[in-house]
């Protein structure tokens, strides 16, 4: 939180962005989401309840960085069973793999608000290189001083690239479980002290 009456914000290439500073994933105002194809007719989504990430707001904002931790057992699709499945050896084994990792290696601005934000994901102790495609939402301040800034992100992931190959194949031809898992991330981060 900051002490002065007006948000810290700066203007860089057009856009109004957060001061430089570190800034935490408000858990009120985030949603870590994933689409995956079920019995390749459908979609089933679901969610990580618990995740936290750290944001590095750089000076030059294109050194910023992103360190994240999901909670693998606080996945929630609505359906308890699918759920214990996903949490189970045969998806992600959140007994021996507790979290899903994300940081950063590198940002790059592509169109006004749009970036594209590289890094490495840990799932099931196997990293992979991803790019997420980042839209900043905007700057402001709360009702209770707080500076704060809003985002949007998202990739696609082959999650056999991660060892999750579990799968059982259809009568009807192909599989039960797609193999693109789409990720979607929405959120605010709030300044720190």
């Amino acid at each position: 939180m900051t002490s002065s009456t007006e948000p810290v914000t700066r203007d860089w290439e057009g856009l109004t962005i957060p001061a430089a500073g570190t800034y935490l994933l408000d858990v009120a105002h985030k949603r870590v989401g994933f689409v995956a194809r079920h019995m390749m007719v459908s979609k089933v989504r679901g969610e990580f309840t618990d995740a936290t990430a750290t944001i590095t707001v750089a000076e030059d904002p294109i050194q910023s960085s992103v360190t994240a931790t999901i909670q693998a057992a606080s996945i929630d699709t609505a359906q308890a069973d699918r759920d214990a499945h996903l949490r189970s050896p045969e998806f992600l084994d959140a007994e021996q793999y507790p979290t899903l990792e994300f940081r950063s290696t590198g940002v790059k601005s592509r169109d006004g608000n749009e970036f594209v934000l590289s890094g490495e994901l840990t799932i099931r102790g196997v990293t992979r290189p991803v790019d997420l495609e980042v839209e900043f939402e905007g700057v402001g301040r709360s009702p209770f001083g707080q500076d704060i800034f809003g985002f949007s992100a998202s990739t696609e992931i082959d999650r056999e690239d991660f060892g999750l190959t579990w799968n059982v194949a259809l009568e009807t031809g192909g599989v039960l479980v797609g193999k693109k898992i789409k990720i979607e991330i929405e959120g605010e981060a709030v300044r720190q002290a």
